[in-house]
């Protein structure tokens, strides 16, 4: 139950993912948020009742282009 003021939104919110993270793993890539949510790297969701939310492929897509042009020199 979230204590938070204002609280978080519930698991069954279409913005769980704004809940605070109460717990984090990055070694192991998940996160645990305040409204009983686990969050994976991939952006897949595990909800408090057992459903799983699969990856949302276009978003790990985008993360992944991100990554390998930010490292890149400018053009000049």
């Amino acid at each position: 139950m979230c204590l938070h003021k204002p609280p978080c939104p519930s698991s069954d919110d279409a913005d769980r993912d704004a809940a605070r993270i109460v717990a984090f793993h990055p070694e192991q890539g998940w996160s645990l948020l305040c409204n009983g949510v686990i969050r994976f790297d991939d952006t897949g969701e595990l909800l408090p009742d057992g459903r799983v939310i699969p990856p949302n492929r276009s978003a790990r897509v985008c993360a992944a282009e991100n990554a390998r042009t930010a490292h890149q020199p400018l053009a000049r």
